[in-house]
C-alpha cells in the first residue's frame, strides 16, 4: 500500500543525493563532450531506472539531463510507483525540484501523477507558501476524481502525511477546493475529518462553504461550527450569512443577525446592508430600504454606486419616480457619478409607467455625460414602447440596434413577436421569427408559444400547427401552453374530430397525465354541444387514475345545464367533494344562470343561500344573472338596487351588466332611466360598447321617439365610436314606418358612408316597410338607388315590386322588372 511505504527505503545508495546545488545547472565550464561522455548510455538498458535518473540528476544537472536522451528514453516508460519514489526522494533533498520533476511529468509527457504523487507536491508548496499553485495541484485531482471521493483522499492523507510539515495547510485547503467545485457533502466530510484530527480550518475555507449553503438551513449549522471553533470571522463571513438569510425569505432574520454582530462590535459592511436594501425593495419595501441606507451613513460607511442603484431600482419599481431622480441626483452630489446601470433603471421606471417621453429625457442625459445606450438600454426601450401598443416604434429601435451591431435578444425578440401578435400582425411576427434565426438566435418554447397562440387567435390553426411541428424537431421543451392553444382554436373552429384526432396525438406522446388538455377538449364536446363524449373523456380521466379540477367539473355542469338536464348538473356539482374540490363562483353562476332560464326561482333562491352559507363571494357575472331573472320579472326598482349593491361591495359591473339592465329600462319604456345608467357607464370609465348604443336607438325607434333617436345617431356618427349596422338598420325600418321616406334615405347614405356591407336582405326590409305603406314611388326610388350601390335583387324584392306594380296598375313598371328578373336568371311567378 502507498500509504504504508515509507520515502527512501528504496535507495541503495542515499549519499548520491550530496549537496543538491550540483543538480540545478550544469557549470558553464563544462564542455560538452565531457558532459556526452558523462551521460548514461542508452544501449543497455538500466537496473533501476529512479537510481539512474537520480544519479543522473547528480552528475549533470537538472535542466540537462533531463533534455538528454537517456531521459527522453527512460521517462516515457516511468510507471506512477517509480515516479513516486522519485518525487518524494526529492523532496527531502530539493524541494523545489520535487515540484519541477512533478509539473515537467505534466507538461512534457502528459503523465498522470497518482494521489501520492500530488499530496507530496502539494505539502512542498504549502511549506513555501504557494498557495495559488498548492490549490491548483488539488484542483486537478479533484476534476479528475470527481465527487464522493473525500473518503479515499481523507485515508490517504491521515495515513502517510499525518506528521508532514504544513499538513494542516493541505487538508485546509482540499476542504476548500472541494468547496469551490460545489462538491459541498466532500467538503463537509474533509471538515468532519479535520475537527477528528484536532486541525483548523481557515476562515477563508469556511466562507467557501457558507457561499455554498447559503440557499439552505445547513449554512447555520456551518456557521455555528465557526462560533465553537473560535475562528476568527470576517466581513465576508456575515454578508455572505445576511445574504443566505434574505435567499432563504428570512429577512427577519437577516436584521436580527445584523443586530447581532452589531452587539459584537463586527459592525455592518456595505455589501451587508446592499443585501438587506435589496431584498426589501424586491418585496416592495422601497422606504424601509430607505431607512438601511441612512443606516449606512450612520455608520460612517460610503455608499457605492450599487447601493444608490438598489434604491433608485426600488424606488422606480413603487412607481416613485420623483424620489428615485432625487437619489440620482444625490448620487452626484456626493461625487459618485451614475453609470449605464443607473439611467437604464430610470428608464424603465418611466416605462413602467408609460412615461415613453420622460424615459428618451434620460436616454439625452445620459448621452450628454458620454454615455452610450447598451443592449439593455434598447430591451427595456423595446418593452416600453411595446407595452404601450408602440410596436411600430419598437421596431424603429429594433432596426437601430441592427444598424449600429448589436444583436437582439431573445427577450427582446419575444416581446416584439408578442405585441405584433396582440395587434394581429402575425404574418409580421413570423418574418420576424426567420429573422432572429438567420441572426443565429434559437427561438425557445416561450417564442414558439406566442407564435402560435397568434396564429391560433387569427384561426391559422393549419399554420400554428406547422410551428409545433418545427418546435417538436428542434427538440424544444414543450409545455401544454401552445398544444393547449391549438387545441382550443380547433375547437373554437367548429373542428371538433380534428380536434380530437391532434387530442389524441398528444395523449399518446407524453402528455397523458395533463389535466388542463383533458379540460380543453372536455370544453370543446359541451360547446359542441356533444355531452356525451364529454362524459366519456371524464370517465377516462377517473380510470387513468388522474384528478378532475372544478374547471372540468364546471364544464360538465355547462353542459348539462345547457343541454336542460339540471338534476344531472346538480348532481354533477354534489360529487364535487368527492375529489376535495369545492364549488366556485363559476359553478353557482352556471347552474343559477340555468334555474333563471328555466324560470326556476325556488332553486335560485336555496342556491343563492348556499353561497352566502359557504362564503363563496358573488362575481359580477352572478349579479348580472340576478338582474337578468329580475328584469325578466320586471323587478326594476329590485335589479336597480342590486347593481348598487354590487357597486358598493367593490364589484365593478361590466358592459354586459349594464346593457342588460338598460335593455330592461328601455323595455319597460323606462328610456331616462335608461340614459342615466349610460352616463354612469361613462362617469366610471367604461366605455359602452356597440350593444349599449344599439339597445337604446332601438329603445327610443320602438316607442316612437325618433327624434332622440335620430339626435343619437348622429352625435355618434361622426365620432370614433365603432357603431355596428343594426344602429342604423333599426332607425332606418322606424322611418319607413312612419312614413318618412327622406329621413330613411339619409340614413342609409350615411350607413353607406360609415362603410357598412349593404346586403339585399338589408334593402328588402326598407322596400316592404315601404310598400306596406303604399309608398311605390318612394319603394322604386329606393329600389333603383340599390342598382346603383351595385346590390344584385333577389327574387323575393323583385316579387315584392312586382305584385305592388300590378296593384297601381303601372304597366309600364311590371314590364321593366320582368324585364330586370329574367334578365337576372328569375321566373316570374305572376304573369
Amino acid at each position: 500500500m502507498l500509504n504504508k511505504w515509507k520515502p527512501f527505503s528504496f535507495l541503495a545508495k542515499p549519499h548520491i543525493l550530496s549537496p543538491i546545488s550540483s543538480l540545478i545547472f550544469f557549470k558553464p565550464s563544462v564542455s560538452v563532450a565531457k558532459m556526452v561522455d558523462e551521460e548514461p548510455s542508452c544501449s543497455h538498458p538500466p537496473k533501476d531506472p529512479v537510481f539512474e535518473i537520480l544519479s543522473g540528476l547528480k552528475k549533470l544537472g537538472f535542466r540537462r539531463f533531463l533534455a538528454g536522451d537517456f531521459f527522453r528514453v527512460m521517462g516515457s516508460s516511468l510507471d506512477q510507483l517509480q515516479v513516486d519514489k522519485i518525487i518524494s526522494c526529492l523532496r527531502v533533498e530539493r524541494p523545489d525540484y520535487a515540484v519541477l520533476f512533478f509539473d515537467f511529468m505534466s507538461n512534457e509527457y502528459r503523465f498522470r501523477h497518482s494521489r501520492f504523487s500530488r499530496f507530496v507536491v502539494a505539502h512542498v508548496l504549502a511549506t513555501q507558501r504557494r498557495l495559488k499553485e498548492l490549490r491548483s495541484v488539488l484542483e486537478q485531482m479533484i476534476n479528475e476524481e470527481g465527487s464522493d471521493s473525500a473518503a479515499s483522499l481523507c485515508e490517504l492523507l491521515s495515513n502517510g502525511f499525518m506528521n508532514w510539515n504544513k499538513n494542516n495547510w493541505v487538508w485546509d485547503n482540499l476542504a476548500f477546493v472541494y468547496s469551490r467545485f460545489e462538491m459541498v457533502h466532500d467538503a463537509l466530510y474533509v471538515l468532519a475529518k479535520m475537527k477528528d484530527l484536532k486541525l483548523r480550518a481557515s476562515i477563508l475555507t469556511y466562507n467557501s462553504l457558507l457561499y455554498n449553503l447559503r440557499h439552505t438551513d445547513i449554512m447555520w449549522d456551518a456557521y455555528n461550527e465557526i462560533k465553537v471553533t473560535g475562528t476568527i470571522q470576517s466581513k465576508q463571513t456575515t454578508s455572505i450569512v445576511i445574504d443566505g438569510l434574505c435567499r432563504q425569505s428570512k429577512l427577519q432574520d437577516a436584521v436580527s443577525f445584523l443586530r447581532e454582530i452589531e452587539g459584537k462590535g463586527l459592525g455592518p459592511s456595505v455589501v451587508s446592508l446592499n443585501t438587506i436594501m435589496s431584498s426589501y425593495c424586491k418585496l416592495g419595501f422601497a422606504n424601509v430600504a430607505k431607512s438601511f441606507f441612512c443606516m449606512m451613513l450612520k455608520y460612517g460607511l460610503l455608499p457605492d454606486a450599487y447601493s444608490y442603484n438598489i434604491l433608485i431600482h426600488g424606488l422606480c419599481i413603487a412607481g416613485s419616480m420623483d424620489e428615485a431622480l432625487e437619489f440620482a441626483y444625490d448620487m452626484e452630489q456626493h461625487g459618485i457619478e451614475p453609470d449605464i446601470v443607473t439611467y437604464n433603471i430610470l428608464m424603465k421606471g418611466f416605462c413602467l409607467l408609460g412615461l415613453m417621453n420622460d424615459a428618451w429625457d434620460v436616454i439625452e442625459i445620459m448621452l450628454n455625460k458620454g454615455l452610450n445606450p447598451d443592449l439593455v438600454t434598447y430591451t427595456i426601450l423595446i418593452c416600453g414602447h411595446c407595452q404601450n401598443g408602440s410596436v411600430e416604434d419598437g421596431l424603429k429601435l429594433r432596426d437601430e440596434m441592427l444598424s449600429r451591431g448589436f444583436q437582439l435578444s431573445v427577450i427582446s425578440y419575444s416581446v416584439l413577436l408578442s405585441s405584433l401578435c396582440k395587434s394581429g400582425q402575425v404574418d409580421k411576427a413570423l418574418l420576424l421569427l426567420h429573422e432572429m434565426e438567420a441572426g443565429g438566435l434559437e427561438p425557445d418554447h416561450i417564442t414558439y408559444s406566442i407564435l402560435i397562440h397568434g396564429l391560433c387567435k387569427q384561426g391559422q390553426v393549419q399554420k400554428a400547427l406547422q410551428l409545433y411541428k418545427e418546435m417538436c424537431s428542434k427538440r424544444i421543451p414543450q409545455n401544454s401552453c401552445s398544444s393547449g392553444a391549438i387545441l382550443k382554436s380547433l375547437c373554437r373552429k367548429d373542428l371538433i374530430f380534428e380536434a380530437r384526432m391532434y387530442f389524441d396525438y398528444l395523449i399518446m406522446n407524453d402528455w397523458g397525465q395533463d389535466i388542463v388538455l383533458y379540460n380543453i377538449m372536455i370544453d370543446g364536446y359541451v360547446k359542441h354541444g356533444n355531452v356525451e363524449e364529454a362524459v366519456q373523456l371524464y370517465k377516462l380521466i377517473a380510470g387513468k387514475g388522474i384528478s378532475p379540477t372544478i374547471v372540468t367539473i364546471n364544464s360538465l355542469i355547462y353542459g348539462f345545464c345547457k343541454r336542460g338536464d339540471l338534476t344531472k348538473a346538480r348532481r354533477f356539482m354534489d360529487t364535487v367533494r368527492l375529489y376535495g374540490l369545492e364549488p366556485t363562483a363559476v359553478t353557482y353562476t352556471t347552474l343559477l344562470n340555468a334555474y333563471c332560464e328555466h324560470r326556476n326561482i325556488n332553486c335560485m333562491l336555496k342556491l343563492l343561500q348556499e353561497m352566502d352559507i359557504k362564503d363563496i363571494a358573488r362575481t359580477h357575472v352572478t349579479y348580472t344573472v340576478l338582474m337578468k331573472e329580475l328584469c325578466k320579472q320586471r323587478k326594476l326598482q329590485e335589479a336597480f338596487k342590486l347593481l348598487a349593491d354590487m357597486c358598493h361591495k367593490g364589484l365593478n359591473p361590466d358592459q354586459v351588466t349594464y346593457n342588460t339592465i338598460i335593455q330592461c329600462f328601455c323595455e319597460a319604456q323606462n328610456i331616462g332611466m335608461a340614459f342615466k345608467l349610460l352616463n354612469a357607464m361613462l362617469w366610471n370609465n367604461l366605455e359602452p360598447t356597440p350593444v349599449t348604443y344599439n339597445i337604446l336607438i332601438h329603445g327610443l325607434c320602438v316607442y316612437g321617439k325618433l327624434k332622440d333617436a335620430d339626435k343619437l345617431l348622429i352625435s355618434l356618427h361622426g365620432k370614433t365610436i365603432n357603431l355596428t349596422k343594426v344602429a342604423y338598420t333599426s332607425i332606418i325600418k322606424a322611418h319607413c314606418v312612419k312614413g318618412d321616406v327622406h329621413r330613411a334615405f339619409m340614413f342609409f347614405h350615411l350607413m353607406v358612408e360609415k362603410g357598412f356591407e349593404i346586403s339585399v336582405r338589408d334593402c328588402s326590409a326598407v322596400i316592404n316597410r315601404l310598400r306596406k305603406r303604399c309608398l311605390i314611388t318612394e319603394a322604386q326610388h329606393f329600389f333603383r338607388m340599390m342598382l346603383s350601390y351595385g346590390i344584385s335583387p333577389d327574387q323575393e324584392i323583385c316579387e315584392v315590386l312586382l305584385d305592388a306594380y300590378h296593384h297601381c296598375g303601372d304597366i309600364i313598371s311590371v314590364y321593366e322588372m320582368v324585364a330586370l328578373m329574367i334578365k337576372s336568371g328569375f321566373l316570374p311567378q305572376n304573369s
